[in-house]
């Protein structure tokens, strides 16, 4: 059923986009002026638009239909995977917490580092004094 409403509907679009382009614009009635006399005649004395506009609407209603019965029921079709059978995959773990500035680099912005482990050296005495 489903499958049928999708196939109903591509057909009832590209049907549409036809129809549409079937129809003439408003400015088609100069074009008439300059030799275009028999423009429309194709769809009888009435013009193409009182067939066309039927043809059209009734596309719409169509097309408007099945866009609602697709949406409506595509929403019902939720799994936790795009594999159908398959488990969900665990999360892949983040990366560790950094546990301080690596040794020998000055502490970041917003607070000092850790404290070093081994106090620096004292510097040493000038001779002779």
């Amino acid at each position: 059923m489903y499958t049928l409403v999708i196939i109903l509907h591509v057909i009832v679009s590209v049907a549409l986009i036809l129809i549409i382009l079937l129809q003439t614009g408003k400015g088609t009635d100069i074009g008439a002026v300059f030799g275009g006399g028999s423009s429309q005649t194709l769809f009888g004395s009435s013009g193409p638009t009182s067939f066309l506009g039927k043809l059209t609407a009734g596309a719409a209603i169509v097309f408007m239909l099945t866009s609602l019965f697709l949406a409506y029921f595509a929403g019902g079709r939720s799994s936790p995977t795009l594999m159908k059978g398959g488990a969900p995959v665990p999360a892949m773990p983040g990366p560790a917490s950094p546990q301080g500035p690596p040794p020998g680099m000055p502490p970041g912005p917003g607070g000092a580092g850790p404290a070093p482990a081994v106090p620096p050296p004292a510097p040493a005495a000038p001779a002779g004094k």
